[in-house]
């Protein structure tokens, strides 16, 4: 009876806190920023579980995700939890966690830093169109679709994307104790599956299910018992449903960047 009144009254709790969808995307970055900062700072959470299910996103946003799940576990245990795909910047928020687990076969990895931008030169010459551009400037148009790539701008592309990468492989290789040469073989940019994950020492573990990823926050925070609270916004019942979209407002940027996150790592479909 005592027991039972213990685990009535136990108001400590784990929360989960689902990551689904891109960064920049359908994941709000800045709604889940202060997630996690009420998180760390609420006495009664103890343990929290990151529920992974993304491609990733902005390199910007994926590192500040980075910095705040790393905040809360100095204070408390953080589980990550690939349930479906952890990759790209979604990985890099999750070298933050004090564990990583992943499903079996959640596609993992993605250790990298992509730069895309379409060239429209062609077509605005068919349509008879001329882009007059007054810059302060040479670089100030980088990126631009109305124009050639010059040697310049690509070696200027590169070296962004290269500081990126390294700030990225720096982050894994401190998170997983990797060496030089355990670097250089998860950081190609490749994705593998989960148990091929624990042998890269991309993840800690797998976790077949919620339940079991649980019990292992739950055994890091020393809780007698396994009390959950779910964290973010609730889900509509289209979203529950799995509808494309739902949950992401009109038509817009976001709906772009959610497509082109999504294409760039695969989809399993059995």
């Amino acid at each position: 009876m005592s027991e039972r009144l213990d685990r009535i009254t136990d108001r400590r709790r784990i929360a989960i806190l689902p990551i689904r969808g891109v960064i920049g995307g359908a994941v709000r970055t800045d709604d889940l920023l202060r997630t996690l900062d009420a998180a760390r700072r609420n006495p009664r959470i103890r343990a929290v579980l990151l529920e992974i299910d993304s491609p990733g996103g902005g390199a910007t946003a994926s590192e500040a995700l980075h910095v705040a799940v790393k905040r809360v576990a100095a204070v408390k245990p953080v589980v990550a939890w690939i349930r479906g795909t952890g990759a790209s910047g979604a990985y890099f928020l999750a070298c933050g966690a004090t564990r990583i687990l992943s499903f079996p076969s959640a596609i993992v990895g993605s250790i990298g830093v992509i730069s895309i931008r379409p060239i429209a030169v062609e077509a605005l010459q068919r349509l008879g169109t001329r882009i007059a551009v007054t810059k302060t400037g040479k670089y100030k148009d980088l990126g631009a679709p109305w124009r050639e790539v010059t040697d310049e701008d690509a070696a200027k592309e590169r070296e962004l994307v290269d500081a990126i990468f390294r700030r990225f492989v720096s982050t894994v290789r401190a998170a997983r104790g990797l060496d030089d040469a355990a670097a250089a073989r998860v950081t190609t940019g490749e994705v593998w599956l989960g148990v091929q994950a624990v042998d890269l020492k991309l993840v800690d573990g797998l976790s077949e299910h919620e339940d079991a990823a649980l019990e292992v926050a739950q055994h890091l925070a020393g809780l007698p018992h396994r009390h959950a609270l779910r964290l973010g916004p609730r889900r509509t019942l289209l979203q529950r449903l799995g509808v494309p979209g739902a949950g992401m407002g009109p038509p817009g940027e976001r709906w772009v960047i959610e497509l082109e996150g999504w294409l760039r790592v695969p989809r399993m479909r059995a």
